[in-house]
């Protein structure tokens, strides 16, 4: 996207739908994200966190999400994730729960519980077939009978959005695109007839031209990769440890030579030799 700002960052993601100025960019998002569940569009939001610490932004553990709640009190969570940290699904669990329950403070009454959506746009692909779009209710597991709607999940996993197996007319489709980021030669053709969207590229054009808003943004960029960094380490060294275990249990067995135990565990004949002077 030439010299712009990534709008997958979650800073700069926020900066663009998380703002009072932009709530109309939430909103006309919103309505191509929910327009399959929502039995009419969404006219009203009102944004809960646009507040962005910027001691947040060095945090990893950080989220800088979007919350929302709409006229009639549903609760909405927005959130883009960078890279997988392999506890999605129960993550996205753990927060809808936290928003369903923080109603309780307001209503106190079970039965004035609103339903609760979040919705969760990731930079790689996590569920096991080639949707880029699924959403997740409560159903039963024989007839398929909904058993509330007040819990309701998206996944949108932009690595399966293959631009040309789905139709422009789309509308959530040119927001994905837009996200995934295409050239700016591009830009008016995906806001054609899409007023909110072309105000969402105006908005990344601006950000990336703010020298501020660049420093916040590498700042932010710089505590993702870390966060990804000790990630990766850490499945690192638990493949090694993995693979040690297996050529302990192979050497053991004494059946096998260390070439062949180094080539069926990965790892190096010097290793194997260590390990097998450590059992005798």
């Amino acid at each position: 996207m030439n010299d712009y700002l990534d709008p997958k960052v979650d800073f700069v993601f926020k900066r663009i739908f998380g703002s009072e100025e932009n709530k109309d960019v939430l909103l006309a998002f919103l309505n191509a994200a929910l327009r399959e569940t929502e039995p009419k569009p969404l006219t009203q939001i009102i944004l809960v966190n646009t507040h962005i610490d910027k001691n947040a932004l060095e945090d990893k553990q950080s989220v800088l999400d979007i919350r929302a709640k709409t006229a009639e009190g549903k609760q909405i969570n927005l959130e883009i994730q960078l890279s997988d940290k392999y506890d999605m699904a129960p993550r996205t669990l753990y927060y809808w729960a936290k928003m369903y329950e923080d109603q309780l403070a307001e209503t106190q009454l079970y039965k004035e519980l609103k339903k609760t959506i979040t919705i969760n746009i990731l930079n790689f692909s996590m569920l096991p077939n080639d949707r880029f779009h699924n959403t997740f209710h409560l159903r039963e597991d024989h007839t398929g009978l909904l058993l509330t709607d007040h819990i309701e999940i998206h996944f949108m996993e932009l690595p399966k959005l293959e631009e040309k197996a789905y139709s422009l007319d789309d509308r959530l489709v040119k927001w994905l695109i837009f996200l995934k980021g295409v050239p700016k030669e591009r830009w008016e053709e995906l806001a054609m007839d899409m007023p909110e969207l072309k105000k969402a590229m105006t908005t990344l054009e601006f950000l990336s031209q703010d020298k501020e808003a660049r420093y916040l943004y590498e700042m932010r960029k710089k505590a993702l990769l870390d966060e990804r960094s000790a990630l990766d380490y850490a499945e690192t060294r638990g493949e090694q440890k993995k693979a040690a275990e297996v050529a302990r249990n192979l050497l053991s067995v004494g059946k096998l030579t260390i070439a062949e135990i180094a080539e069926v565990t990965g790892i190096s004949e010097e290793e194997v030799q260590k390990l097998k002077e450590q059992i005798h």
